[in-house]
């Protein structure tokens, strides 16, 4: 029975039969993230004391700003999860293709992907603003034994069999679903453990936070514009809280606990929007759904979307169920 102040490890162990494909390896991949999620805590607590501020001088896939945790995050969490073996595919949103693992050798009988974020709002890193990981792992459907391809990370979020996020903030925490609720973890910093701080975390089922940019709004489609205003109107349990830090992880985190909605909807600047199908919307989508809320893309459910890329992106509704359903109305009206 899983209770408060139980170590990550002795939950993995313990609750590993509900896996659906218990063999071992979901246990040590939870493992491996869990090792690399403290290293790279590790180096954001040291930011502004070496040299890891600021931009790196390149740009990812996406055209953006790599940031120099980016890089340095990016390159431990795919260092860590290819020393432990486990993983036959990795994908990042910080490199141009995805990256196979063992393809070389015939015996290796490795059965998952992942797919991550490595830093999820590393522009904040600058002015000491929280910021996150995220991780999604999808069973392989190609033959076990040969390389993977693409057709392994190209599955839609209803097939993915974990998915969570790491949150580096006031203290460091992990939280991740196997499918079978959210559970997160809290770091004790002194002696390198997580503990089960937040068994069974769920949404409210409303809210009174909407966490959107409304530096965009000029940009938005009408229904956004239009459910914002409701957020802002007086009548009722409204006007709703604005609420926007500009990282996924710390928005999304605040609304589990609180109660709310988050926002990036497509509009003229971005037709597809903004937010990664693979790496972001997808893994946020699982936990929501596991957690009592809801995950769209305005129209449809984030993880019935069939993926075409790697770098795909979408509009993100996600959030307390009955918010996400009312932001809805709006689009379709």
């Amino acid at each position: 029975m899983s209770h408060k102040n139980q170590t990550l490890g002795e939950f993995i162990i313990e609750n590993q039969t509900e896996f659906q494909y218990s063999t071992g390896e979901l246990s040590k991949l939870i493992n491996a993230i869990r090792l690399a999620a403290k290293v790279v805590n590790h180096e954001v607590n040291k930011a502004g004391l070496v040299d890891i501020l600021g931009t790196a001088g390149d740009t990812n896939i996406q055209g953006e700003n790599q940031q120099k945790l980016d890089v340095l995050a990016n390159e431990k969490f795919i260092q860590t999860l290819k020393n432990r073996e486990i993983v036959c595919g990795i994908a990042s949103e910080e490199e141009d293709d995805y990256i196979t693992i063992n393809s070389l050798d015939e015996n290796h009988q490795n059965k998952y992907v992942v797919l991550i974020d490595p830093l999820d709002g590393s522009s904040n890193i600058d002015v000491n603003v929280s910021v996150g990981t995220i991780f999604s792992i999808y069973r392989r459907i190609t033959p076990v034994g040969t390389p993977v391809t693409l057709e392994d990370f190209l599955q839609p979020g209803k097939n993915q069999v974990a998915a969570g996020y790491i949150i580096y903030g006031t203290s460091t925490m992990l939280v991740y679903t196997t499918g079978h609720g959210v559970n997160g973890f809290t770091l004790n910093p002194a002696i390198g453990t997580f503990y089960l701080s937040h068994p069974n975390m769920q949404f409210p089922e409303t809210g009174k936070i909407y966490s959107v940019n409304e530096g965009n709004y000029i940009h938005f489609p009408q229904g956004v514009k239009d459910y914002i205003k409701y957020c802002q109107k007086e009548e009722g349990d409204r006007p709703y809280t604005s609420r926007y830090i500009g990282s996924l992880v710390s928005d999304f985190h605040r609304n589990m606990i609180k109660g709310g909605i988050y926002m990036y909807p497509k509009s003229s600047k971005a037709q597809k929007g903004k937010l990664r199908l693979l790496y972001e919307c997808n893994p946020m989508a699982f936990l929501a759904e596991q957690a009592n809320g809801k995950a769209s893309d305005g129209y449809q459910r984030i993880m019935e979307i069939q993926p075409t890329e790697l770098h795909e992106r979408v509009p993100f509704f996600c959030g307390s169920k009955k918010m996400v359903e009312k932001a809805e109305e709006f689009m379709k009206s």
